[in-house]
């Protein structure tokens, strides 16, 4: 009884915290910053392998076109989102922690992505802050990442939540 009492709690916080897949971004003069959460009915260990299975992100995720490279700390993989089609963006694997913290980026910003999880739901959290000394001459250049932020995560749960099911 303890555990489910937990759980509803742990729910009803996350609830309470979570965006709902929806996406915000707060803007200053030097930065952007973009976040968005959601809850997921699958094991943060089913979230975790997507996000760090390089080659197959084009597979469940739309907004990614391809990424090359291994998704471990310290490697730099090559990134091409839906965004900006022509570009590739060449990032470096900042943080691991299992199960909890991926960060990758380079010298314009890095993205955080974040898992807390209770039993077999999982919070993911996105979170990317792109700025500097420079951003106010280029940030008008920079689509919104809103949109592909919410497609993301929707994949995402969509994926997870699939996997989770079939287990």
């Amino acid at each position: 009884m303890k555990n489910i009492i937990t759980i509803i709690l742990f729910m009803t916080s996350l609830s309470a915290m979570a965006q709902n897949g929806k996406a915000t971004t707060v803007k200053k003069t030097f930065s952007r910053t973009t976040s968005i959460s959601q809850i997921i009915n699958a094991d943060a260990s089913v979230i975790w392998d997507l996000l760090t299975n390089a080659s197959d992100f084009s597979r469940w995720s739309s907004t990614v076109i391809s990424i090359e490279g291994d998704i471990q700390k310290g490697e730099k993989i090559k990134l091409k989102s839906t965004l900006d089609p022509n570009r590739t963006f060449k990032l470096k694997v900042k943080e691991m922690i299992p199960y909890e913290k991926l960060v990758w980026g380079d010298a314009m910003g890095k993205r955080t992505y974040t898992l807390e999880k209770e039993g077999n739901i999982t919070q993911f959290t996105m979170t990317e802050k792109i700025g500097g000394l420079m951003f106010p001459l280029f940030a008008s250049k920079i689509p919104p990442f809103d949109e592909s932020f919410e497609q993301f995560t929707s994949d995402l749960k969509r994926e997870a939540e699939s996997i989770a099911n079939s287990k």
